[in-house]
């Protein structure tokens, strides 16, 4: 009888495949959250065993940045690398066309940021994370928005059709606001169906003043590597 695999081992199997898309002498994109630490973990064991040299990686957090640096990987910010050839990162959902929702961890801005400038995007989960449509899971799509006057935003942010029906609250931790890396609070919206249009939703929350960005990862991920009981799948992003 095959044993059930834990979700931490399903995750790790993602992790270790997207790895095999890093080559030495590449700048990387490292993604934060437990399933992006296992590849960070591996990219660090590779380079110690002197499989991958010559590596520099863009952490998408401060958690990230501490991982990365305690495993001796190089590492550098989108000032000094402004283009990276890969990025590696978990996502919270992932629907078929492999547009993602991403930051329950609350690094969503500067992943978004490095995985824009990454030439692949390579996306890792098990196959919880699969959904038929985004905010289908009816967990939290964040959006990072500015502490200023942050429930004016969330009632503007509750109030758009284009995410009608959704319920908005604000990110608490011990019994404070929870504060992004970049010192922005964070409104997570709750669906009870799946967003209609994700572009139309994603251009009508950036349109509001008081938001920094949002969780909606949209025509971004290339390869998409699902780790699931029968096995690990890859998915590639179908061209337009």
């Amino acid at each position: 009888m095959a044993t059930q695999l834990s979700q931490d081992e399903l995750k790790k199997q993602a992790a270790w495949k997207a790895v095999d898309y890093v080559k030495s002498g590449m700048v990387v994109g490292l993604g934060t959250g437990s399933t992006a630490a296992f590849a960070v973990d591996r990219i660090g064991q590779l380079l110690k065993e002197g499989k991958l040299t010559n590596i520099i990686g863009v952490p998408t957090s401060v958690r990230t940045y501490e991982q990365a640096k305690s495993l001796g990987i190089p590492l550098a910010t989108l000032d000094e690398q402004p283009k990276l050839d890969v990025a590696i990162d978990g996502a919270d959902e992932v629907d078929p066309n492999l547009d993602v929702v991403k930051g329950r961890g609350g690094a969503l801005l500067r992943e978004k940021m490095v995985e824009m400038a990454s030439a692949k995007f390579v996306c890792i989960v098990d196959d919880s994370k699969l959904v038929k449509g985004l905010g289908g899971s009816k967990l939290a799509m964040p959006v990072e928005i500015v502490q200023f006057c942050h429930l004016y935003t969330l009632r503007r942010l509750a109030e758009l059709p284009e995410v009608a029906g959704c319920e908005a609250k604000l990110r608490m931790e011990g019994g404070k606001p929870y504060v992004t890396d970049n010192s922005n609070y964070i409104v997570d919206l709750y669906f009870q169906d799946p967003i209609k249009d994700g572009h139309a939703a994603s251009k009508a929350i950036l349109a509001l003043e008081g938001v920094v960005d949002h969780g909606l990862f949209l025509d971004m991920v290339d390869v998409c590597i699902i780790a699931g009981t029968t096995g690990v799948e890859v998915q590639e992003r179908k061209k337009k």
